[in-house]
């Protein structure tokens, strides 16, 4: 059942719940730049970092499944902001901690207030999308998450390069508080809800029931698939492209650059391609997307120097295709109460591929014995989700 809202500022609409992606964009994209370069300084081994990040995005898959019950506890703004500070808190302390299992120890932590920041998102634009539609919302927020990331990965590069590799997890704690700040100003009271016991034993048989009820269904289950080929796609990416970057002699000024050049596309395309979907439908965008990504990966598979990078900005073009639209298939699914009835189960989508996907990275790393055969796997999921766009929706 959808919260009631007591009050909230009457500028506010749902295009303000979208800029908050300019927050997120500039912590999500330090996080990307510079997570797997200090899992390597860890474990010293880019097999190992698959397979560091498949455990964590296994634990992130178990809480993104229990998120709707955590969503029962308190008003959906009071856990906006809870999370927002604990966020802030966490990247703090992990931009300092010293011994690797400190900083292990935070990064798991951090994952469930991260879950809830970017659910909560998602069902504020989705309970103030009326009139407006969740296509422009999304390609309003996407456009604020690829501003704040083009900017991200060169000041993150900067501040590793001078005062260590973990620093720029401080700035990811400074954009959170601003984000806080920003959430507060929209002066959003709702009703307090009643604190429920809470029954593992019901929990669990509360979370089985609701898959099963989502899984039975052709349209969501279609949906659900279409974004993990985009999530399997991101989570390999995200891995592997600053090791190869580094692997291959340029320094981390180079990768910086490169990463904040493939933004670009997604900051053009973002809005435009929203407003153009909402008038041809998004199947046709979202399929050209998977399957020229799969030929650009099927490209850097072989490819070196230079022309590596030029690829590694190049297939940007076909996640700006992607990224946008990708939401649309569950709320196009997905009525009513169905939204948040299903939404916790929906996200674990941007989860389960990070646990599953890596673990085969790896295995396609030591099976090739190069870090580049990722892009063979990226390749395949780009084909096969681009395939699955194409298959008719029904209930």
């Amino acid at each position: 059942m959808a919260e009631k809202y007591i009050s909230i500022k009457s500028r506010i609409t749902g295009f303000s719940f979208a800029n908050l992606g300019i927050f997120k964009g500039f912590g999500d994209g330090i996080i990307s730049a510079v997570w797997a370069l200090v899992l390597l300084e860890i474990f010293n081994n880019s097999a190992t970092v698959g397979i560091y990040s498949s455990v964590y995005y296994a634990f992130f898959m178990l809480i993104t499944l229990v998120s709707g019950e955590l969503l029962k506890l308190t008003t959906k703004a009071k856990m906006m902001s809870i999370s927002l500070l604990s966020v802030a808190i966490m990247y703090f302390m992990m931009a300092f901690s010293v011994k690797p299992a400190t900083f292990i120890a935070l990064d798991f932590a951090s994952a469930v207030p991260q879950m809830l920041v970017s659910s909560l998102i998602s069902l504020f634009m989705a309970d103030f999308s009326r009139g407006v539609g969740m296509e422009k919302l999304n390609g309003r927020y996407i456009f604020w998450v690829n501003l704040g990331v083009l900017f991200a990965p060169v000041l993150a590069m900067y501040m590793a390069s001078h005062f260590g590799i973990r620093t720029p997890f401080f700035a990811v704690a400074l954009f959170n508080v601003l984000a806080l700040l920003y959430f507060r100003w929209f002066g959003i009271i709702q009703e307090d809800k009643k604190i429920p016991k809470i029954s593992p034993r019901k929990t669990f048989k509360s979370v089985w029931k609701t898959t099963l009820a989502y899984f039975k269904r052709r349209d969501l289950t279609r949906a659900y698939f279409i974004n993990f080929g985009q999530y399997a796609i991101y989570a390999l990416r995200m891995l592997y492209v600053p090791i190869m970057v580094i692997e291959a002699g340029f320094s981390k000024d180079t990768l910086g650059w490169v990463l904040t050049a493939g933004i670009i596309p997604y900051i053009l395309l973002a809005e435009p391609l929203g407003r153009i979907a909402k008038k041809t439908g998004i199947k046709i965008w979202v399929a050209i997307g998977f399957l020229s990504f799969a030929a650009f990966s099927i490209w850097a598979s072989f490819a070196t120097g230079a022309t590596l990078l030029a690829i590694f900005i190049l297939w940007q073009i076909s996640g700006a295709m992607i990224e946008p639209l990708t939401d649309i298939f569950f709320f196009d699914a997905a009525k009513g109460n169905d939204k948040e009835r299903f939404f916790g189960i929906f996200k674990t989508v941007n989860r389960l591929p990070r646990f599953i996907v890596p673990i085969i990275g790896a295995g396609f790393i030591t099976f090739f014995g190069m870090t580049g055969s990722v892009w063979i796997l990226t390749a395949i999921i780009g084909l096969l989700a681009g395939l699955f766009v194409l298959l008719p929706a029904k209930k």
